[in-house]
């Protein structure tokens, strides 16, 4: 049986990767309608490009899709499924992020990598804790 110290603990880490869930339907949603001023507001550009629309609007069905699948399971066994599924992506995202550090400005990649590392930071703590239960 677990104490209240350990549940208080569980319940936090079932908050944050809930609030990531949460914050990705948002990010996606903004990046699905606006893509133009999603990717300027992350210093990558601001005008015309339906490319880059396009790879943004792609991004943000990603977005939705994790965040939703995790926030629509039934049990626990989903949103444990979904949490391993965003760290493997949050962790790809931050390898991605890093290995393009030369061609873009310093302050766009810390941007990246915080974000990527901070969810899958969140991702590793919820996928750890289920585990270890």
């Amino acid at each position: 049986m677990a104490d209240a110290k350990e549940t208080d603990s569980r319940d936090r880490v079932d908050e944050l990767a809930a609030n990531l869930a949460r914050g990705r339907v948002a990010l996606g949603l903004a990046a699905l309608a606006v893509p133009r001023v999603t990717v300027k507001l992350m210093g990558l550009g601001g005008g015309a490009d339906p490319g880059r629309d396009l790879v943004v609007r792609m991004f943000a069905a990603r977005e939705i899709a994790l965040g939703a699948g995790y926030l629509l399971s039934r049990d626990d066994s989903g949103r444990r499924l979904w949490a391993r599924i965003g760290l493997a992506v949050d962790s790809i995202d931050l390898v991605s992020g890093l290995k393009t550090r030369k061609g873009l400005p310093l302050w766009v990649t810390a941007g990246t990598a915080g974000v990527a590392g901070g969810a899958a930071s969140i991702g590793a703590a919820k996928v750890a804790r289920d585990l270890l239960g």
